[in-house]
């Protein structure tokens, strides 16, 4: 129904969980994509501080073999679109306009973004919050895709047409109990994206922020199961929703269809926004 053929896309954080479903429904749709992803290796001070927090999801996060952007590209290149696998960390901002700018240089185009990396494995009330970790989460979640937007601004401005999605989170709406630094991120983003939708539109560039509920990913899996079970209670459809379910509405979002959508928080979450009893 979307037809996003001769549509280049970056997907960060797109080897796994929301990423990889992303990019492979944008694939579809006919997008060539980009797979962007990091190993997370590079700090053990950070890696102590999520296994206290969490080990489950604590352990997922740190796990090498959970990172499969190559594979998510070859997938992609299977479908007879153009796809790289890139090492890229949202962070840092030199990596990432050096990223953009090879897009560019080598698939001709930058017409979609979809803000997807984030952490969450950050759990604790206020007084068992990590310090080190409040800040990694603002690096990552909120600056991250500040970063890349702002990689990815000129090129569309340029072309005069540009779509971008910022992955936020029920918790960004709603909150999120022992989750402040990952709800707080997640609210900036939808802050964010507001302001981004007000300077794009003028020139062929929206800005929308999906916020997705309680969905069935690696992460989902591999937390606490008394609580999921409370979670999905919460859920006015009394069901975790699927990866693809948030995947089908960032190809909606990114089509020409949606032109005259911007600045929008869409909820993907079966009504857990919603009053339940």
């Amino acid at each position: 129904m979307f037809d996003l053929s001769g549509k280049v896309a970056v997907v960060t954080g797109g080897s796994r969980g929301l990423g990889r479903a992303d990019s492979l429904a944008l694939a579809r749709a006919g997008a060539d994509v980009v797979v962007t992803d990091i190993l997370l290796e590079s700090d053990p001070s950070l890696q102590e501080a999520a296994e206290a927090a969490q080990s489950a999801l604590a352990q997922l996060f740190t796990s090498h073999s959970v990172v499969y952007a190559e594979r998510t590209s070859a997938e992609i290149r299977e479908m007879g679109r153009r796809s790289m696998a890139i090492k890229m960390d949202v962070t840092d901002r030199e990596q990432v306009a050096e990223v953009f700018a090879q897009v560019r240089r080598e698939l001709g185009s930058l017409d979609i973004l979809v803000n997807n990396a984030g952490t969450l494995d950050h759990m604790g009330q206020i007084e068992s919050q990590s310090d080190e970790l409040w800040e990694r989460d603002l690096r990552v979640n909120l600056t991250g895709a500040y970063n890349c937007t702002k990689a990815a601004w000129p090129y569309m401005r340029e072309q005069n047409w540009g779509r971008i999605v910022l992955m936020s989170s029920v918790a960004g709406t709603l909150g999120g109990f022992g989750q402040a630094s990952y709800s707080t991120t997640k609210a900036g983003l939808i802050g964010f994206g507001k302001s981004m939708a007000l300077e794009g539109a003028r020139f062929g560039v929206t800005c929308n922020v999906i916020a997705p509920g309680i969905i069935g990913t690696e992460a989902f899996n591999a937390g606490n199961p008394r609580m999921n079970e409370r979670m999905v209670l919460r859920t006015a459809m009394r069901a975790a929703g699927e990866p693809d379910d948030v995947a089908h509405t960032v190809v909606f979002l990114t089509s020409p269809e949606a032109r005259y959508i911007t600045g929008q928080v869409i909820h993907v979450a079966g009504g857990i926004d919603l009053f339940v009893f």
